[in-house]
């Protein structure tokens, strides 16, 4: 070996059209294809001379080509996810067996929250990290011993070995990392990643990494990142827009992919008066509680939709997910979005706890109300890790079937009493259709396409697959109902939702 191993960063190819790796929080196969950047490989990929960030779903790269491809390497780190893990660990085994002396890392939320279980799955994993990796992969590559690696879970003579944790990056640390869209540009196409409810292309990154609210249902701030809300400076992340600005002139849109980028006022306005100058347009994750002064700021410097998760339209269910905000600020918030100018794809979630046939039709009626451009309508899924997995293990809330299908497909897996799983199938599609069916909002979307060909093209492939995908759940709903099996869900699934613009 070199001084530092040669290295491929992996998000790998677990299904077909799967979005559920290093970049995406809601881990399913899309009907219509779209995909998150794989943001958390990059800093590593960039701080290691010689690696290669290999990005499969999107670049269409088949598991035969990704083995191929990793057989030219020493070190292969594969994120992984609670839905993909199956088929990652059949990856990782065919990696091997192509190349024996090949050493792999598993990193990402399932291992982090099971590393004992997760390396016990197979053999092929010579080591998982718990919680940020970025400094622990690039020091194992650089040669350092792994058991002097903080956050490494690893074997020694058939015993498995938790090394002390390692503590989160603080702000002095994310800004001395590489730049995520340099990795970008070096491994990856642009016009490969496709979300429907921003513009085409798009280039995402994090200014922040972290999220102090306390959702129960959020993967990420209970396992990856942790609720202690770290930021970069204003100064770095101008930076990396300047320079993404020049390796990227066809992108239409950048996107702050931070968890929540509006937690801080004052950072908000300061970024926003060194973006004015700049002159483009951009997108982020905000939560309801910014006030008509800070989005007014917002809009004239660029930005042009926020993705907000409004969840319900219930105030109990809200209370219960620990949302920490309300109805009425949600109201608030969409008015001045409006008045402003800015766009909002909405999100909301069939199934937390609470739910009824009532608390449903309550959220079909909220989110007309609020009348955002866009929606996405998920069912709940409780994944390993998080305050709603625990909540529905104890509850007995759990059905025996799988969170996805063969192939990926978010399946719900939750049932309440009252209330079955086809019940919310049913309402999905029921939401969509009442939202989504309503002339103004068909013109809406309509006019869209109406002068720009490219626009008509998507959004006819689109309609295509959200068809498609509207007759397979109402196949799904009109199911009877079978015997329910309650049980207490494995964290790692055993060895064997959607973000859309027309809320698909």
């Amino acid at each position: 070996m070199s001084s530092v191993m040669k290295t491929l960063l992996v998000n790998p190819p677990s299904f077909d059209k799967f979005d559920g790796g290093a970049g995406s929080r809601w881990q399913a196969a899309r009907e219509a294809e779209a995909y998150w950047y794989p943001t958390w490989l990059t800093y590593a990929a960039g701080m290691l001379p010689g690696s290669r960030l290999l990005d499969a779903p999107p670049h269409h790269i088949t598991p035969e080509q990704t083995i191929t491809i990793a057989a030219n390497y020493e070190f292969v780190v594969i994120y992984t996810s609670t839905v993909g893990f199956d088929s990652d660990i059949r990856l990782a085994r065919q990696v091997k067996e192509s190349k024996p002396g090949l050493k792999i890392a598993f990193v990402g939320p399932p291992v982090q929250v099971q590393p004992a279980e997760s390396l016990a799955a197979s053999a092929a994993i010579d080591f998982v990290v718990r919680g940020e990796f970025d400094h622990a992969v690039v020091e194992f590559a650089q040669g350092r011993p792994i058991a002097e690696i903080p956050g490494v879970t690893f074997r020694r003579d058939g015993t498995i070995v938790h090394n002390p944790a390692r503590a989160s990056l603080s702000t002095e640390e994310l800004d001395r990392l590489p730049f995520a869209t340099e990795v970008y540009k070096r491994d990856l196409e642009i016009e490969r990643y496709n979300m429907p409810f921003l513009q085409y292309p798009y280039v995402s990154f994090y200014t922040s990494r972290g999220c102090p609210a306390l959702c129960t249902f959020c993967l990420w701030p209970q396992t990856l990142s942790g609720h202690a809300w770290r930021v970069r400076s204003v100064d770095n992340v101008v930076a990396e827009v300047k320079q993404a600005l020049k390796l990227f002139p066809q992108a239409k849109e950048f996107f702050f992919d931070d968890d929540t980028f509006n937690i801080r006022r004052d950072r908000v306005l300061e970024l926003c008066r060194k973006f004015k100058p700049l002159g483009f347009r951009w997108s982020c994750n905000c939560r309801v509680h910014s006030d008509y002064d800070t989005l007014k700021a917002m809009a004239d410097a660029g930005a042009r939709k926020f993705v907000v998760g409004f969840e319900s339209g219930d105030p109990q269910i809200l209370k219960n997910i620990k949302k920490g905000t309300t109805i009425e600020k949600a109201r608030a918030f969409a008015k001045n979005c409006k008045k402003v100018g800015i766009l909002i794809h909405g999100d909301f979630i069939i199934g937390l706890p609470g739910e009824t046939p009532e608390t449903i039709e309550r959220t079909i009626e909220f989110a007309k109300e609020l009348d955002t451009e866009t929606i996405q309508v998920s069912i709940a899924h409780a994944l390993p890790g998080t305050e709603l997995y625990d909540y529905a293990k104890t509850n007995k809330l759990m059905t025996s079937d799988a969170v996805a299908d063969a192939g990926g497909h978010q399946l719900p897996h939750l049932e309440y009493p009252g209330l079955s799983r086809q019940q919310m199938m049913a309402a999905v599609n029921r939401f969509y259709d009442s939202y989504y069916f309503r002339p103004r909002v068909i013109w809406r979307i309509v006019r869209k396409g109406i002068w720009d060909a490219a626009e008509r093209r998507r959004l006819y492939e689109e309609g295509v697959e959200f068809l498609k995908l509207r007759a397979e759940r109402w196949r799904y709903a009109r199911k009877a109902p079978s015997h329910r099996t309650v049980v207490a869900a494995p964290a790692i699934p055993p060895s064997s939702g959607e973000h859309s613009g027309l809320g698909m």
